[in-house]
């Protein structure tokens, strides 16, 4: 059997604690009949403004089609629209509705209830240096990490 030393990676501690968080924002969000691909969808078009059917599925690390099926769901309830690119008539532009807004309230009670019970028992420095530690992750791998910063 191939052997590795898992809980001495960081990257095995990062992934396993992003999946967790993902599922647990998940659980949180079935209440409310909205799956976890739909926050993302909403969540990235909230921070980024609209984007490509293409940028979109990049950023949640989908593949397009698989994409294209959430889409279709979130535009048959008003939650998104898609419109033709001006520039590129064969890439569609993904933009939240104004329909959008209850759900969005939704979802961010939902991020904040996670993220009290995510950081109970941290103190706020807790949090500052966590923060902190993973944008120098990042910053190590490779990423701009000034163009996902947020106040």
């Amino acid at each position: 059997m191939l052997q590795y030393d898992f809980e001495e990676s960081v990257g095995y501690w990062i992934t396993i604690t992003s999946h967790f968080y993902q599922d647990a924002l998940n659980q949180e969000l079935i209440p409310y009949g909205i799956t976890f691909r739909q926050f993302q969808v909403i969540g990235w078009l909230v921070y980024e403004g609209p984007l490509s059917q293409v940028e979109l599925a990049d950023r949640m690390m989908i593949e397009p089609p698989t994409l294209v099926r959430i889409l279709d769901r979130m535009e048959r309830d008003q939650w998104i629209k898609r419109e033709n690119n001006l520039e590129d008539r064969r890439r569609k532009v993904v933009k939240v509705c104004p329909e959008a807004k209850t759900v969005w309230s939704q979802m961010v009670a939902c991020l904040k209830q996670l993220r009290k019970k995510a950081t109970q028992g941290m103190s706020a420095e807790d949090i500052d240096t966590l923060k902190s530690l993973l944008m120098q992750v990042q910053k190590n791998l490779g990423v701009n990490v000034s163009e996902y910063e947020t106040a």
